[in-house]
């Protein structure tokens, strides 16, 4: 059976996502169509979490379930899936050697500071988080760790990028892993994904349609709005299965991620919690830059 010769590894939050679609829409990739298929990080581990609507316990935890995913490959060059948690979640980076020991392996990293408060606004968007104040969000996170919540919910540990990114490099030879920035993603997106079709020895000089941003976090408009899109045009159900019948993926996509980011509203990041972040996050900061030999001292000021 066919398995992937690449994965995007994370980090959450910062532009997997987008980087997945963009990398699908090429004619010489096949992309999973589960995104976070999550299968490295659990195999035969329990992936029960219990956080507000964790979508964790979904992964997939078979072989078998995993491979039906490329089942549909003809003749693309790149195969591969994205999984954020594989950066974050320890067991990933190893099973990922044993089952591909060759595979190339994408990271996308974001301000940590400005991660941690994008994930909350993630889940403030979905409904799913109870406190309406991020400074006592991250009071809570410690608990919420220690009560199995899903890594959606590890606002501030999610973004010590140096030790998650070493297990691989400690692992895997460095020809084999690519690390981008989320703000060279946003500056220049098509320069992005010409490095990132020459490192999966495609065709460089394919334009993606990158007119739309997907996974955008906020505030909802509209509630109801939020909820009908969430539950009856993302999640699987009966809708949803014969819009598939006379709409194809692509349009469907379009549509609900444009209406979707039309009813969300940005929120400032405070200030004093993003520079108290960034106190948290300095000394990792300073050995990942030395680890992936990339200037971060702008993720200092």
């Amino acid at each position: 059976m066919t398995m992937p010769n690449f994965l995007i590894i994370g980090a959450a939050k910062s532009g997997t996502t987008a980087l997945y679609d963009y990398l699908r829409q090429h004619p010489e990739i096949y992309a999973s169509p589960r995104k976070e298929t999550h299968f490295f990080s659990f195999g035969d581990q329990d992936p029960t979490t219990h956080g507000p609507g964790d979508t964790i316990p979904s992964a997939i935890t078979t072989l078998e379930a995993y491979q039906s995913l490329f089942q549909d490959v003809k003749d693309e060059k790149a195969i591969g899936e994205a999984s954020p948690t594989y950066i974050y979640i320890p067991r990933a980076c190893k099973r990922i050697q044993h089952y591909l020991p060759e595979a190339k392996l994408i990271a996308i990293l974001r301000h940590p500071a400005e991660r941690a408060f994008s994930a909350y606004m993630h889940v403030v968007r979905d409904g799913r988080e109870p406190l309406a104040d991020f400074p006592q969000a991250l009071q809570e996170e410690k608990t919420r760790i220690q009560n199995n919540w899903g890594p959606i919910w590890h606002y501030t540990q999610g973004g010590f990028y140096y030790g998650q990114l070493k297990r691989y490099f400690d692992t895997f030879d460095r020809n084999q892993i690519k690390v981008y920035l989320h703000q060279d993603l946003n500056s220049n997106p098509a320069e992005v994904l010409r490095d990132a079709f020459q490192f999966l020895d495609v065709d460089d000089e394919f334009v993606p349609d990158m007119s739309i941003r997907p996974n955008v976090s906020g505030v909802p408009k509209s509630r109801a709005l939020q909820w009908f899109l969430h539950v009856i045009l993302i999640k699987p159900n009966p809708i949803k299965t014969l819009a598939r019948l006379f709409i194809s993926e692509q349009v469907r996509w379009r549509v609900t991620t444009e209406i979707r980011n039309r009813n969300l509203v940005k929120t400032q990041f405070p200030s004093s919690m993003r520079q108290q972040l960034i106190e948290i996050y300095r000394k990792d900061i300073l050995k990942l830059q030395e680890l992936i030999q990339r200037d971060l001292s702008t993720w200092l000021e």
